[in-house]
């Protein structure tokens, strides 16, 4: 029955019509809703490509809120249907086997053991064989070309295992986020005979290893030589015989590469001559006469993905050489897509739209995984410049009710442009008044844009209305606009003033007097510095944030580096510059009541920028909540145990609700 049927209907609710029809009312009850908090247990997460000829295998992680834990197995697509592949619990990381006969994974099947497990499987079907474990986890692995090797990139003990347990520590950084402990560790390349597993390492213990590719029998690799005194800087090496010889000066930030047959290399690489705001470009390069050239010079963006999600998949986006084009995702405004370059520096869009390219690969067509703002990751195929989706893990989300962004340019006060949004209530009515939250972004330099985010939806889904942009210092808009160094609190804050400012003016549903504001690690600090700084947000939640640029400078793992960078100097030479920028200073003046969401073992802002921020707030008879929690790093929002991922989204939700709708 539908109500065109029917002679008369009226709206009691936001979800219920009142039907009258044959002398008798009936109720209709629609049965759409919003996302919901605990609906992050149903989507599944889809990366990690590998290609090879027509086939495809790849990742799918599950969320299991009631087991806490994330499962993950992979899927083989065979040029006509998707299928499951392996039946482990924790397998990923999948690659070929250069005649496409074997697939090495990771996975941890051993229940008694802590170790990462290397295994291999015939691509044709059959059971998993173990070939080895290793320690400290698997950061990286590729077949070598002869196929009788896979090199794996896995963390090695460099000092001696101390006989207590007291750290003696004689480096920085001496812990890394996400990681625990790195001082005496660094990474080096093992080879393991795929036949009898037997392993042997092959790159020096002073190298701490990322990449690493094979060509015309050689080793390729990309690794740091001096993470203390050159944290920044990460160069391309060659193996010969036991010792490696450095390929790049010792100066830029090599991530990714592809060794040519005429002796040079494609270069995925930072020259850093803005620091951390300088773009990540492709080059070519000749170890030879030392020249480079960067063949993405056409686009002033970032040869990466930075948009936010808190919903992806395991992400690969390798470069990729193939009939001379170099394929790669880059950041452009709101949206990551598939570009290729040639050598002569000529660029194509090969995947647009708005939305954001996860991973991909190239076999005999391009695969890919993408996202929207409204759409979960799933696997695409581009064939012939024809486009298919094959996969529809996340296909329950059709049920539900999602808010569409709305997009809306800004002209900032000095004649900028800046890319903002709405999200309207799910169940919106003409006529009125809601309350909003504006959502920041971390990074600087990421951005906002066509890619999930679960958290909005679970704000739209609970009536408010939630604003986000990207205002100065974000990625996807070129160096000069993403260079606030030494200007943090000034451009980019009168930015996001005055993306409010433009939605009040522009969309009257907004309550002014009842408008929140969030944000996570830079997004913290900015949170920290709005609310020392004015009070028109009624109600704020600060997350992993930085409140002192001092401590941060001197406990995590990049404070060393990065607040030289973007403050300037260090804590003895600019000290007024670091109180300046730091929002403790200015905990007199907040009158927003504040909740401050931190993770126990966060390295990147660690745990103090919290403690002191709280307890300056409560000596100060301000209205503020600490909630810590245990076990938990800078990426609980994305990858945090999904008992703490509910209990965040909860917290956040409520003090939203406490303030802005009590």
């Amino acid at each position: 029955m539908t109500l065109i049927d029917l002679p008369l209907y009226l709206d009691i609710s936001r979800n219920a019509k009142l039907l009258y029809e044959k002398s008798r009312f009936i109720l209709v009850v629609s049965m759409a809703k919003g996302l919901g908090i605990k609906d992050i247990g149903k989507f599944k997460l889809v990366g990690n490509i590998d290609a090879f000829g027509r086939r495809l295998v790849f990742q799918v992680t599950e969320i299991s809120v009631e087991k806490d834990d994330y499962f993950s197995k992979l899927y083989l697509y065979d040029g006509r249907k998707v299928k499951p592949f392996t039946s482990g619990k924790k397998d990923g990381n999948p690659r070929f086997s250069p005649d496409g006969k074997l697939i090495a994974f990771t996975s941890k099947r051993d229940k008694e053991s802590k170790e990462a497990e290397l295994y291999v499987i015939p691509t044709d079907g059959g059971e998993a064989r173990l070939l080895t474990k290793f320690k400290y986890g698997i950061k990286n692995l590729r077949f070598t070309e002869d196929g009788k090797s896979v090199a794996v990139v896995t963390p090695v003990k460099v000092e001696k295992k101390p006989k207590d347990d007291v750290h003696v520590i004689r480096e920085i950084p001496f812990w890394f986020n996400g990681v625990g402990w790195v001082y005496g560790k660094r990474s080096v390349v093992h080879l393991v005979d795929v036949e009898s597993g037997k392993k042997r390492r092959v790159t020096p213990k002073s190298l701490d290893v990322s990449q690493v590719r094979f060509h015309n029998g050689r080793l390729y690799f990309v690794a740091q030589e001096d993470r203390e005194k050159k944290p920044m800087v990460s160069d391309l090496y060659i193996l010969e015989g036991r010792k490696a010889r450095k390929l790049t000066p010792g100066k830029w930030s090599v991530s990714d590469f592809i060794p040519l047959d005429d002796g040079t290399f494609i270069l995925k690489a930072n020259t850093r001559e803005r620091g951390i705001p300088t773009n990540t470009h492709i080059y070519h390069y000749n170890p030879e006469t030392g020249e480079l050239r960067k063949l993405t010079a056409g686009l002033d963006r970032s040869a990466y993905n930075s948009l936010n999600s808190d919903v992806r998949g395991s992400q690969r986006a390798e470069l990729v050489f193939k009939d001379g084009w170099v394929y790669y995702v880059a950041t452009d405004g709101p949206r990551a897509n598939l570009f290729r370059v040639n050598l002569e520096g000529k660029i194509e869009r090969v995947v647009g739209g708005n939305r954001s390219v996860e991973s991909f690969a190239i076999g005999d067509y391009i695969a890919f995984t993408a996202q929207d703002a409204v759409t979960p990751t799933e696997l695409y195929v581009l064939r012939d410049g024809k486009e298919k989706k094959l996969t529809d893990f996340n296909g329950w989300i059709k049920g539900y009710k999602l808010s569409r962004p709305e997009h809306f340019k800004v002209k900032a006060s000095d004649g900028a442009e800046i890319d903002a949004w709405i999200m309207k209530p799910v169940d919106f009515e003409p006529g009125r008044k809601y309350p909003a939250v504006l959502e920041i972004h971390g990074g600087p330099k990421t951005a906002y844009g066509y890619s999930f985010m679960h958290e909005f939806h679970v704000l739209t889904a609970k009536g408010f209305v939630v604003i986000f942009s990207n205002p100065r210092g974000s990625d996807g808009y070129g160096e000069e606009f993403a260079d606030i160094r030494g200007h943090y609190g000034e451009r980019d804050y009168q930015d996001l003033m005055e993306v409010v400012d433009e939605a009040l003016k522009r969309f009257d549903f907004i309550d002014e007097e009842r408008i929140g504001v969030t944000g996570g690690s830079y997004g913290g600090f900015m949170t920290n510095w709005i609310v020392g700084h004015t009070n028109r947000f009624k109600a704020a939640v600060t997350q992993r944030s930085i409140s002192n640029w001092v401590s941060f400078f001197g406990t995590t793992d990049i404070g060393y580096f990065f607040a030289p960078d973007q403050i300037g100097g260090d804590p003895w030479s600019n000290t007024e510059g670091y109180w300046e920028k730091s929002p403790l200073k200015y905990a007199p003046n907040v009158e927003t009541p504040l909740l401050i969401i931190h993770s126990m073992e966060d390295y990147r802002c660690w745990l103090p920028e919290a403690l002191q921020f709280y307890t300056a707030l409560k000596y100060l008879g301000k209205t503020v909540e600490l909630a810590l929690f245990p076990g938990e790093n800078h990426d609980l929002s994305r990858g945090g145990k999904p008992k703490h991922r509910v209990k965040r989204l909860e917290l956040i939700a409520g003090w939203m609700e406490r303030w802005l709708k009590g």
